[in-house]
């Protein structure tokens, strides 16, 4: 039920993003570059679930994160961009979401000091966009906090034509996963 589309830049970037089939809704995009020694380096995931660094057993057992910490993450709807805090137990009342115009990022504070975190929104840097403090807002249940932002009218023409471009391509391989190159 998705689709994965594998982007290769000529500065020597990776993209590969994943599209629910039934919506066409982004599921998932991850960056890659080359490493110092020219290897390929690890994947930095933009929207979606965050990958688990898969541990020895014997580490896994030593050292392990709490899972009552919070968890960050991006999760794109077709008109806004969505990020969803879990694991944030406080009221909404102490939570402060806002625009840091000089810096192109967004702010989450509490009253209580007890989280704080910046994130930059990665889609209006490429296309070279302002941030805009009316496209933000949030709102907090089950303790999660979703933080939204209305994406621009160039963005959402911009994705209506990647989506004409991407149902032009066929499948490569049907789902063979083993993607040889010559």
């Amino acid at each position: 039920g998705k689709r994965k589309i594998h982007y290769l830049f000529e500065d020597g970037k990776e993209m590969a993003e994943e599209y629910d089939l039934k919506t066409s809704q982004l599921v998932s995009r991850k960056w890659r570059e080359k490493n110092t020694l020219g290897g390929s380096g690890k994947w930095q995931v933009e929207v979606g679930e965050p990958t688990s660094t898969l541990l020895g057993p014997l580490e896994s057992e030593l050292i392990k994160e709490s899972s009552s910490n919070p968890v960050f993450m991006r999760k794109d709807t077709l008109s806004s961009f969505q990020w969803r805090i879990r694991n944030l137990p406080y009221p909404k009342e102490v939570y402060s979401v806002s625009v840091e115009k000089e810096q192109r990022c967004c702010v989450v504070r509490t009253t209580n000091k007890k989280y704080y975190k910046k994130f930059s929104v990665p889609d209006l840097d490429r296309y070279q966009l302002p941030l805009d403090a009316a496209a933000l807002n949030f709102t907090h249940a089950n303790n999660t906090l979703i933080i939204t932002y209305q994406k621009p009218k160039e963005i959402l023409a911009a994705e209506e034509q990647l989506q004409k471009e991407l149902k032009k391509i066929k499948a490569a391989n049907n789902g063979d996963g083993d993607c040889k190159t010559q």
